[in-house]
């Protein structure tokens, strides 16, 4: 934390990764994201065919970046959805298997009839698809994690999937920069879709130093202090806190227009400096000359405020 404090340009990428998360440019992260589908599907691809004599036709039909916020499916949608987490993040990879490629998948590994094309399910998948889904999310995971000093470093075998609305309903979403892989899974001409998510920071810390594009090769640091230019010139209201006290729902309901309240000695002394409601700092208040002053002394830690905050209910 002090040394955050100390390190104005680590500062600045504190605050930039708690308003939106860390993010890369969009060229590269892309490009990054392509090299990653693209050397995954052979690998899928052989995976179905020696474990499950099925030629699946498994290609890249889109690649966007995107906010996190889009993959928490509504509470009523019939696909499966995996998070996999990896050694520096738990949501490293997201993936989400529709019901149209889930009826189709469960049709081929069990070993349906290829001649009668399966119908898409109408009610959320079954413990036998939620089981085959388990399966396809570890062929996918395991293609698009690498390997070597390139890996994603993603923790395998993948979670157990979630379906349906209990578990949907529950699923925590972290918001952020990201990028969308989308993949189609066919057989003859029915097909289905196979999304992937994965957050720019997992990128920048795994692949990005490896890209290079035709007439741009500029170094990692270099790239990296252009990336969010235009975030660091936005201008956002910077608010400070000072905790005042704790009162009776009752007696804050009976404040007037004019009422002074005395902040007493036993008053907490920290201030807090947030951004769009998102506290970023802890400060000391103060006073200098005619001016009233907040000194900055470490970033504001969300765990650590929550877990106070129970010791002292």
């Amino acid at each position: 934390m002090n040394a955050l404090v100390n390190d104005p340009e680590k500062m600045r990428e504190f605050v930039v990764e708690r308003l939106v998360g860390a993010t890369g440019d969009p060229r590269l992260v892309t490009e990054a994201a392509r090299n990653i589908a693209t050397r995954a599907l052979p690998l899928v691809q052989e995976t179905f065919q020696e474990r499950y004599s099925a030629s699946l036709l498994v290609e890249v039909s889109d690649i966007e970046n995107v906010r996190l916020a889009e993959l928490r499916p509504e509470p009523d949608s019939l696909d499966a959805l995996v998070v996999v987490p990896s050694g520096t993040s738990r949501d490293a990879l997201t993936m989400r298997l529709d019901a149209r490629a889930l009826s189709l998948l469960v049709n081929v590994i069990l070993g349906g009839d290829p001649d009668i094309p399966p119908l898409p399910a109408n009610r959320p998948p079954s413990r036998i698809e939620m089981d085959v889904a388990a399966l396809v999310f570890g062929a996918f995971a395991q293609a698009l994690n690498g390997t070597g000093d390139r890996s994603l470093g993603l923790r395998l075998p993948v979670p157990q999937p979630l379906a349906g609305p209990s578990d949907f309903k529950q699923l925590i979403v972290r918001d952020g920069p990201g990028v969308r892989i989308d993949f189609s899974i066919g057989v003859g001409a029915l097909t289905g879709s196979l999304t992937a998510w994965i957050p720019h920071r997992v990128i920048l810390e795994t692949r990005v130093q490896g890209v290079r594009t035709s007439g741009d090769t500029p170094p990692p640091a270099q790239w990296q202090q252009r990336f969010s230019e235009e975030v660091r010139r936005s201008k956002v209201q910077v608010t400070a806190t000072i905790p005042l006290m704790k009162v009776a729902l009752g007696k804050l309901a009976d404040l007037k227009l004019g009422q002074v309240l005395e902040l007493k000695e036993s008053a907490p002394k920290e201030t807090r400096i947030s951004v769009r409601n998102r506290p970023i700092f802890i400060c000391e208040f103060g006073r200098l000359g005619q001016n009233y002053t907040v000194r900055i002394t470490k970033p504001f830690d969300d765990r650590k405020a929550i877990i106070e905050g129970l010791l002292a209910d």
